[in-house]
Parts: structure tokens; sequence; C-alpha cells
């Protein structure tokens, strides 16, 4: 009789928990997250985030609490690697995180999306602790995948978790966003970091009818999973499957947070619509959203008293440039508007909701994209119909 390992009963547990939620239906993969453990890829200090509700959250030591340090790894939960690019304490759950083993709610409907096949050459941006590369060797074979770090500290510690567990994919150290040409073509490019502008060396390097995911994120609150095929050199077609959200890839960071300053030059208005329709509306409209407000961020915050709709430039890396401010009041008629900068962030917001409103508030199912030299395209039900919502 095989004895159950503490880690693999762990496993198990967790593999029972993603498929009763819906975030793991394909059983090979269920497989694969028994037979590559996590726990060899995660460091034996570390903090951990909650990605789904009753997930562990904080400091959690293999040699102070082994059980409690395994609970946490077998769970859906963010482990953080590194912080501040490697500034930081990565153990503190303090500044900004700039690399992690990510949660498996997240890491298995991405390779779903991927569905690679044995003998695929796979394209792995942003190896991490080289948990998703082991991943990827296990489904592919070792000698198919290259995995691709630009952080040269992370790729080493990324080897060694690799070399302990058995696997052996290409890595490389380097700028993801760039591919890997001398390794191409590939059948399968699997991203692990957050996405504004698509390379275009991904879809260069990919066959036709090859396949591309990644978290695609333009702005909002979240960002998007999508998934696109390649038709040539130059042309990929896809679309978003659901929510995704991931550190930015490092070429791509944007300011994430909000700076309101020259408020003596500030525009005042009023409007009818209730900001809290924008983080309702749902990832349909956050879609159009990112398609007519380009590179405009946004979040909320409320309390007793009331709810604000705080607008920035992502591309504003000290925060000084266009913001805007909807603050609604209870049982007002109308909200008051703040809005400074040569961009009108809150009229180009309103006019963007107008627009999914008036193509009959679609869902995100209903969109879909294209890459080409143009640039990236959103589209509504086909991609040669007459509904694009940006050409």
């Amino acid at each position: 009789m095989v004895e159950v390992t503490p880690a693999a009963d762990r496993a198990e547990k967790l593999a029972n928990h993603l498929r009763a939620r819906g975030v793991l239906a394909d059983p090979r993969w269920e497989r694969a997250l028994r037979e590559v453990p996590r726990h060899l890829f995660t460091p034996s200090t570390a903090w951990f985030g909650p990605d789904h509700d009753g997930a562990p959250r904080g400091r959690f030591a293999l040699e102070e609490d082994p059980g409690a340090y395994l609970d946490a790894v077998y769970s859906d939960t963010v482990v953080i690697l590194q912080s501040d690019d490697g500034a930081g304490d990565a153990t503190s759950g303090k500044g900004l995180f700039s690399s992690s083993v990510s949660a498996p709610g997240v890491v298995f409907p991405f390779l779903e999306l991927l569905d690679p096949r044995p003998g695929d050459r796979v394209l792995d941006v942003g190896t991490g602790s080289g948990w998703t590369a082991a991943l990827l060797s296990w489904a592919v074979g070792d000698d198919g995948v290259t995995s691709v770090e630009v952080d040269e500290a992370v790729a080493a510690q990324a080897a060694a978790n690799l070399r302990n567990a058995g696997f052996t994919p290409h890595l490389v150290v380097g700028d993801g966003a760039k591919g890997c040409p001398e390794r191409a073509p590939f059948d399968r490019v699997h991203v692990t970091a957050g996405v504004a502008d698509i390379p275009m060396a991904w879809i260069e390097q990919t066959r036709p009818g090859g396949v591309i995911v990644m978290p695609w994120q333009l702005g909002g609150r979240l960002g998007h999973r999508l998934r696109l095929s390649v038709l040539d050199d130059v042309t990929a077609v896809g679309r978003v499957h659901g929510r995704a959200s991931y550190m930015m890839l490092r070429s791509q960071r944007y300011n994430a947070r909000w700076a309101s300053h020259s408020h003596e030059e500030a525009d005042h208005s009023t409007t009818r619509i209730n900001p809290r329709t924008f983080g309702e509306a749902g990832l349909g409209a956050e879609l159009v959203f990112a398609a007519l407000a380009p590179r405009v961020g946004w979040h909320d915050t409320s309390d007793d008293d009331g709810y604000s709709l705080l607008m920035y430039e992502l591309d504003d890396h000290d925060a000084t440039g266009s913001w805007a401010a909807c603050d609604h009041e209870p049982g007002a008629d109308v909200f008051r508007v703040t809005q400074y900068g040569p961009r009108r962030l809150w009229d180009e917001l309103e006019s963007a909701y107008l627009r999914w409103v008036s193509l009959g508030s679609p869902g995100h199912d209903r969109f879909g994209v294209t890459v080409d030299p143009d640039g990236v395209h959103l589209w509504l039900d086909h991609p040669s119909g007459l509904n694009k919502v940006i050409t």
C-alpha cells in the first residue's frame, strides 16, 4: 500500500477545491497538480496572499510550523518571491511585489486555455519560481519548453528549484517581450506577466495556428484572460475568457495610483450618471473602457458618506498628469466631477460607457481581439463584422 505524503494529501484537497469552483476542469491538469509538487517551488519562509475567500494570508515558515506552511502552499494563494525588484523583504508583505508563485486558481485556467500537447514547443514568458515551467515540462516534455526570466536572481533560484524537482526545460535570462527567436517557431506561448502592449515578437515566433495566452491588462481595476490564435507572422485573433490580474512585464510597468494635484487649475462640472455604474457594469464594459479610454486606470473608494470614482493616466509614471474624480452622495440628483490635465478622463470614460450601452450592454464573451501591424482592434461578435468598437 502506497503511503500518502502530507503534501500529496494536501494537493488532492486543493484539486478538489479548484474543481468545485470550476477553475480546474481538465483531469490532465489535476494529475499535474498532484505530480508537480508546489512546495518544491516555494521559499521555506514566505509571504502568502489569498486569491480566494478562506485561503491563508501572512508569513509562514516551514521550520516554525510545517503543517501551517504546507496548508498555505496547497491553498489558492499567491506566494511572494521578491519585492521591490530584490531590494525589499519578500517575507514582510510590504513594498512593490515584483515576482511570485501565482495562485493555482489563476494558473490552471491559463494552462487549460493554452492546451499544450506532448511534443509541442512552448515559450514560457516569466519563469518566476519555475512552477509553471515544470507544469509545462510535465505536459510536453523538457525539451519542448523554453522559459524566459528577466531577473537574474529569480532565474537562478528557479533553475535550482527545477533541478530539485527533476525537470530540465531550457532556461533563458532576458526580456520575455522579445521571445526567444533562436528556439522558435513555437506552438504555444504562455505569458505569466501582465501585458498592455502585445509584443509582435510573440506572434512572429509562433506557428500559424499556434496559441498565445496572456493576462491582458489595459487599465481599469483588473486584467483579462486573453487567448489568441496566430494567423501569420503579423496577425493573431482571439477572445477574452474572463478576468486575470498579474504583475506587469517590467518593460510595461505604469503608475497605478491616483494622485490629485493642481487643484486650482482643475475643472468642475456635474453628471447625471451615477459613478457606481461603471464599477458595476462588468467585464464587457471594462473592455470597451480600455478600448475607447486607453491608458486610463481607475479605482473606487466608499464610506458611510458616499462613494468616489478616481481616474488617472497609466503612462504617467510620476503621477503628475491628468486625473479626474466623480463623487457620489446618497440622495443626490447629480454628481460632482473634477478633472485636471490635457485629457478629460471622466469624459472619456463616460463616452466609452455610453458606447457600450448603445451596443446593447454586451458581456465579455461577445468581444474578441485582432492584433496586426496597425495595432489591437476590439470587435463585437465577429472580427469582420460592422460592430468594431475600435478600428
